[in-house]
């Protein structure tokens, strides 16, 4: 208990959904004492399976909600590192938190909801709807509060485009024919691969908690750019060939052709696909270089995660 004592207090908000649950049981993992926020129509329900879980391993349950300002300054005012995991459409609900967490004046450590691609980075600003804005204003914020903080940017989580081996519209890998776009691993002026990042949301969970009280990483990115997780398509393709024993029929759609299928698509289907272009055509996953002293690898050797290869082997 007097270690447990010393350990930073972690409040996860957001922390009923996939990411904010992991965060919350990595948390308690690495023997931090964690409080839960969850909103007044989840805590009156005890015996759901998140409610459940969080109670389970060990978490502190504080009711309260992001447009509660009172409940949530009582909950900042009990801790010392504040992680946020809402989804981005959700992204400028932080404002209340920046601001309890100012008021506070008890947080040494904020770990917003980045958790995607570094949008300072991106290459699509004129056709992504407004998704990114919502993050640099969150970040513009934090950063004129003068808020301590780590931003952890993991590219795609594993759920997302990886099970259907980045093929719109499917829920498992192809197995007859596949849609390659662009060039499948095109080159730039830098001669950088256009490449995908993928990370299992329990690793981004592993990967953040390190940096709780980790000097290293304040007011820094942390970039997880993990050995086995960075593929291009035509990678990506040939290694589920591998897998099932068999060629594929590929059909290679070009630049021109997604740009025309975005314009043309519905939404949810328009974002994949710009996520797509922007990721294995544009290449804003992997155009830029990093410093190896903010990769989560080269931080956090000991750190044990699940590779594509691994997750690719669930869904033979």
């Amino acid at each position: 208990m007097s270690e447990e004592a010393g350990r930073s207090r972690v409040l996860v908000v957001g922390a009923t959904g996939r990411l904010g649950g992991s965060l919350v049981h990595a948390s308690i993992a690495a023997g931090y004492p964690t409080f839960a926020l969850v909103r007044p129509h989840n805590f009156a329900l005890p015996d759901s399976a998140p409610l459940k879980s969080l109670a389970g391993a060990g978490a502190m349950l504080l009711k309260g909600s992001l447009e509660d300002y009172p409940s949530l300054l009582e909950a900042v005012r009990q801790v010392d590192v504040v992680i946020c995991a809402v989804p981005t459409k959700h992204a400028l609900e932080q404002k209340p938190l920046i601001r309890a967490i100012k008021e506070a004046a008890c947080v040494k450590r904020f770990i917003p909801a980045e958790f995607g691609v570094d949008h300072t980075m991106i290459q699509i600003c004129d056709m992504d709807h407004g998704f990114y804005e919502k993050k640099a204003e969150i970040r513009r914020l934090i950063e004129s509060e003068d808020i301590p903080h780590t931003y952890v940017y993991c590219n795609f989580l594993m759920r997302y485009l990886l099970p259907s081996l980045v093929q719109p519209g499917l829920d498992a890998p192809p197995r007859d024919e596949v849609m390659i776009f662009g060039g499948g691993n095109t080159k730039g002026l830098e001669e950088f691969v256009s490449a995908g990042i993928f990370v299992e949301e329990s690793d981004v969970a592993k990967f953040t908690v390190c940096t709780i009280e980790d000097p290293r990483t304040i007011n820094k990115s942390l970039y997880l750019r993990l050995l086995g997780n960075v593929y291009s398509l035509n990678e990506l393709v040939g290694l589920w060939e591998t897998k099932i024993n068999k060629h594929l029929k590929k059909i290679h759609i070009t630049e021109e052709k997604l740009l025309k299928n975005i314009h043309d698509a519905p939404f949810p289907l328009k974002m994949d696909l710009i996520f797509i272009y922007s990721a294995f055509v544009k290449g804003d996953h992997t155009h830029f270089e990093i410093d190896s002293r903010t990769e989560g690898t080269q931080l956090y050797p000991s750190v044990k995660y699940i590779t594509v290869s691994e997750y690719l082997d669930t869904l033979v």
